[in-house]
């Protein structure tokens, strides 16, 4: 697995969102957009993280930054994942994690007792011309966004 440095070009990506409609990075092109990987809709460390940037979004708008979120959940169980959280950014559906792939976020991790591959949590921040400005894989669900926002300096 590849991992991605700030400083280089952002894979660019195609995806479903949870009502079908295809949503590219390039529909992002002149704003600062922050794209986060997550393994699984509704779980409850994916529940937080998503939960966490909805409570933090109105201020990272303010500061420029819009907010993705990318995981290999079909659209359908997207849209349930959004109406249960009242999520207000969209969710991507990457199924065959090809983009996670592109990413780097895609490899082998420990759930308890057992190893698989899967989506490592990650998250991306892109200047509007799409060069990467901070990459943070495998990062915990709980305090992320805080820690972004450090970083951000928000």
């Amino acid at each position: 697995m590849t991992r991605l440095q700030a400083g280089r070009p952002a894979p660019a990506f195609t995806l479903s969102d949870a009502r079908h409609r295809q949503v590219s990075s390039a529909d992002y092109a002149g704003r600062h957009l922050i794209v986060y990987f997550y393994p699984k809709a509704a779980t409850p460390g994916c529940t937080t993280e998503a939960c966490d940037f909805r409570d933090n979004l109105a201020s990272l708008e303010a500061a420029g930054y819009a907010v993705v979120g990318i995981s290999p959940d079909e659209p359908e169980a997207l849209r349930t994942f959004i109406d249960d959280q009242a999520l207000t950014f969209p969710l991507l559906s990457d199924p065959d994690q090809s983009v996670a792939r592109a990413y780097g976020t895609y490899g082998t991790k420990t759930l308890g007792d057992r190893t698989v591959e899967g989506t490592l949590r990650s998250t991306f921040v892109l200047d509007p011309d799409g060069t990467l400005t901070h990459v943070a894989y495998e990062v915990d669900a709980q305090g992320h966004v805080a820690e972004l926002r450090r970083t951000l300096g928000l």
